[in-house]
């Protein structure tokens, strides 16, 4: 199901540079990396992305939000050109025939394109690259680092709906990445 090109690794995890894998378009969230989310799944097609997702080795999926929830047939103008390659760690089908899932973010991926298979929607897509290897641009994104968790510092005591445990998580995190993932990941829109 999917194009072997160059593969990555996450921890024991392996990832394909590029390729091809099912597609769940998502209503009124986004999945970053290194979040795990329970979702609750309903549309048909991408319940059948699920049932396909859980006969595969990596139990890999696409999530890319969309545009306009209440659309009930995504095309690629609605959906987000930038997604999240998941690994679906738990799945319960419930008896009203959604299914509840517990998806946890994996990497960042770019959309190329979306096709229609008739019994659910799958993706190409390329993983985005986060690796800096110029020396100065990394001293001055260990400096923005140091603003972001500076700021997100006044946030919380602005925001009571943060835990203030939090702050402790995020400034132990020494990837820059994940650094601003799971800062995005805390934040109202």
């Amino acid at each position: 199901m999917t194009d072997f090109t160059e593969k990555t690794t996450e921890n024991d995890d392996v990832f394909e540079k590029s390729g091809t894998l099912p597609l769940l378009p998502l209503r009124d969230i986004v999945v970053f990396p290194h979040m795990i989310v329970p979702l609750f799944v309903g549309r048909e097609k991408s319940v059948w992305a699920l049932e396909n997702v859980m006969r595969t080795p990596g139990k890999q999926v696409l999530l890319a939000t969309q545009m306009d929830a209440s659309i009930d047939e995504p095309e690629f103008d609605d959906i987000y050109r930038v997604g999240t390659i998941g690994t679906v760690l738990q799945l319960l089908k419930l008896p009203d025939g959604t299914v509840k899932v517990l998806i946890e973010g994996k990497k960042r991926v770019k959309l190329n394109t979306i096709a229609d298979t008739g019994r659910f929607f799958q993706a190409t897509y390329e993983v985005l690259s986060d690796e800096h290897s110029d020396a100065e641009l990394e001293n001055e994104v260990k400096a923005l680092a140091r603003a972001l968790v500076a700021q997100f510092e006044n946030y919380i005591k602005l925001n009571k709906k943060i835990p203030t445990e939090v702050l402790g998580s995020i400034s132990d995190i020494d990837d820059y990445e994940k650094l601003v993932d799971m800062i995005a990941s805390h934040l109202n829109f």
